[in-house]
């Protein structure tokens, strides 16, 4: 954590989440100037609210979500841009994404739910062809990847970013 924080401190100020509250990026999704915060095994209601207070200063909304389940929000709802979300059925109806274009992914096929959009292009889990036909209709430059590895740990491609 610290060599990170050293890292991006330069960037931008760094502000901590105090206990008892606990915040894990993974609960935390951006959909233009919202966000919308996960509460979960690793995200409590405390980190949750002190997050919302911080980003409220600089303009932001957001939204606490009680996760139906999953580990984190992003397993299961990825924000691609320009009003979509892709999300696993658990999510596809969710009142809280009422105003959002929903892609749903199958069933069989809910690990690539969690996707990236980096630079307009779609950073998606190689291996699943019904989610990447889904998504292609939005005419953006798709990259699979295969991320199998990190899967065997519940990893997908979230964990694997740093967005600051």
């Amino acid at each position: 954590m610290a060599s990170v924080a050293a890292a991006i401190s330069s960037y931008r100020e760094l502000v901590a989440i105090e206990p008892p509250g606990t915040l894990e990026g993974g609960d935390v999704l951006q959909v233009e100037d919202h966000f919308y915060v996960g509460i979960s095994q690793r995200t409590n209601r405390a980190g949750a609210e002190q997050f919302g207070q911080i980003v409220s200063q600089h303009g932001f909304g957001w939204t606490a979500l009680a996760l139906p389940k999953g580990l984190h929000l992003k397993t299961d709802v990825t924000y691609l841009g320009d009003g979509v979300i892709l999300s696993t059925p658990a999510w596809a109806c969710h009142s809280a994404l009422a105003n959002y274009r929903r892609l749903v992914v199958p069933e069989d096929e809910a690990y690539a739910a969690n996707a990236l959009r980096i630079n307009g292009a779609l950073v998606l889990a190689q291996g699943f062809p019904r989610t990447h036909e889904l998504v292609a209709g939005l005419g953006l430059p798709m990259i699979a990847l295969d991320v199998s590895e990190p899967r065997k740990m519940d990893g997908g491609l979230s964990c694997m970013s740093l967005r600051f």
